[in-house]
């Protein structure tokens, strides 16, 4: 049986790939779309950049210097920086804690950082950096948008009762699949599998629907497929 992935369609077909080297099915089923925003970019000078999701080195890609400095959240997006020919990316661990931390340790105040971001972000990590004497301009340089509905396979998926897994990435999309879920008449359906949460954030919302979750050991896709062998050892399908 298939897991769903909620991901934005791109990001979906990755990890769609990632659970079929596993011996997994994907149902790619996204509640989010990826859009610019068609915000110009901060009109100062920075002396580094922010990376906080894959989905920003377009934008970047066409405003900043490929030799410019720039900190990314994890190994995927940092990978998808050099694929796009930034030449000095530093990693974090996967969480934007570990990114503050890293920025904290490399540079020194008063540097000014570029944040390229999507419309629906958190606080971190520019409010720690501010904290901390940095100067951080935030560019929203693309939106997240909700789709108006769950695919049609995913829907008669969950009323078949053939969904063995569902995983979630923010507890933006979170909310948004309960929404969905609920506007289908699937809430009875949903509760049927296990709820895989990247952190326990996300898993705030499937928990409040009365749904099974299980949280990733670390906020990382590679912790969060970690939990996908177990499934066949706990009692579901």
């Amino acid at each position: 049986m298939p897991i769903l992935v909620t991901r934005a369609k791109e990001d979906g077909e990755r990890t769609a790939d990632r659970l079929a080297a596993l011996g997994h099915e994907a149902l790619i089923a996204p509640v989010l779309r990826i859009v610019p925003t068609g915000d110009p970019a901060p009109a100062v000078a920075f002396d580094a950049v922010i990376v906080t999701s894959l989905h920003a080195v377009d934008a970047l890609s066409s405003h900043a210097a490929r030799t410019l400095p720039v900190f990314a959240v994890g190994e995927r997006t940092a990978q998808v920086l050099r694929e796009a020919g930034f030449t000095t990316v530093t990693t974090a661990e996967g969480d934007a804690v570990s990114l503050s931390k890293l920025i904290r340790e490399t540079l020194r105040p008063p540097c000014t950082l570029l944040h390229v971001t999507g419309r629906h972000h958190k606080p971190e990590p520019a409010a720690s950096l501010r904290a901390a004497g940095f100067g951080v301009e935030t560019w929203e340089a693309y939106e997240a948008e909700a789709v108006e509905s769950l695919p049609d396979a995913a829907v008669e998926a969950f009323r078949a009762g053939q969904i063995e897994a569902v995983l979630h990435y923010s507890r933006r999309s979170a909310d948004i699949f309960i929404r969905l879920a609920g506007q289908a008449g699937l809430h009875e359906a949903i509760l049927a599998c296990p709820h895989l949460c990247l952190s326990a954030d996300v898993a705030v919302p499937i928990q409040a629907a009365g749904a099974s979750t299980r949280v990733a050991a670390e906020p990382s896709e590679d912790a969060l497929l970690r939990l996908v062998p177990d499934l066949r050892h706990s009692g579901h399908p």
